[in-house]
């Protein structure tokens, strides 16, 4: 069936996170028990397109969106890929297809002043968790790095008196970020703190919990909303959406779109323009400002 030696591609050649893999995992074993199901075939080698359609259809029919729907067949056409690469297979089944419509989620970011709410609230507390959440906060809005990077950092990530931080992206790939000299600060007091809990040593996490435990996803979306909902009624209160801010507020202040995009650690700028509209209001302010046509 070929589905371990894909597993394998994704973790040794890939290198995806074991989250990544596991989402993939899951999509083709959907389809799989589809097929066996409707058609009496696990072999995905011997699969049409017009099986996977019917597959389609049901989904759709379940009431599944198509932006999930469109995910599970992209891992499916990941491995009809694979297959093709390893030549199993001269052509994908999947070669023409075309993903479904889905309507763009607008993500809202924080304003300033909410953000500057939440570091003015944890700045009146010196215990040991507090300064964990103010860094953790700070890290976060004053890189733009995401929740895995987040989790990931070692104490040897960070050098303070170079005022920078290595972070560990997607794929395995690094990049040297700066610290703001607040960060820094916020830093060297958190590691005093922390030494009370843990020896501080380069290749340990940098982020703990109270009981010298690695920080955990649920517990970093639980301290961002216990945070931003004393400042913030915004529906959605998550790691992506402090990335949205960090993005946003620096494109507001004139920050150029490739500076941004290698802060944030993307590929293309195409993947760092899904910011500039939230920058709208700024642009045409500018805009009517500097436009000569505006001032007659």
């Amino acid at each position: 069936m070929y589905l371990d030696a894909f597993i394998d591609y994704l973790t040794l050649e890939k290198k995806y996170s074991k989250h990544t893999i596991l989402a993939y995992q899951k999509d083709i074993e959907v389809f799989i028990a589809f097929a066996k199901a409707n058609y009496d075939q696990t072999e995905l080698q011997t699969i049409h397109y017009n099986q996977i359609r019917s597959w389609i259809v049901s989904l759709v029919d379940e009431g599944v969106s198509n932006r999930s729907v469109n995910r599970k067949v992209s891992s499916l056409k990941s491995f009809y890929k694979f297959l093709v690469k390893i030549e199993v297979l001269k052509v994908s089944p999947l070669v023409k297809h075309k993903a479904l419509k889905t309507s763009k989620k607008l993500q809202i970011p924080f304003s300033e002043k909410e953000v500057s709410g939440v570091f003015d609230l944890l700045t009146v507390s010196n215990d040991f968790e507090s300064v964990r959440d103010l860094l953790l906060l700070e890290l976060l809005y004053g890189t733009g790095m995401r929740r895995a990077e987040l989790i990931s950092l070692t104490i040897g990530s960070v050098d303070v008196s170079q005022k920078t931080i290595r972070v560990v992206g997607k794929r395995n790939k690094e990049r040297i970020m700066p610290l703001l000299p607040n960060v820094c600060k916020t830093v060297s007091k958190y590691l005093e703190k922390r030494n009370e809990i843990s020896q501080n040593m380069n290749d340990a996490p940098l982020l703990i919990t109270k009981k010298g435990v690695k920080l955990y996803d649920t517990l970093v979306y639980r301290i961002i909303n216990r945070y931003f909902s004393k400042t913030s009624n915004k529906i959605k209160k998550s790691p992506h959406i402090i990335r949205h801010s960090f993005a946003t507020h620096l494109l507001n202040q004139g920050a150029d779109l490739n500076t941004v995009k290698d802060l944030l650690g993307h590929a293309s700028l195409a993947s760092t323009q899904v910011y500039t509209h939230n920058s709208i209001k700024t642009l045409r302010n500018v805009y009517n400002n500097a436009h000569p046509r505006n001032k007659k």
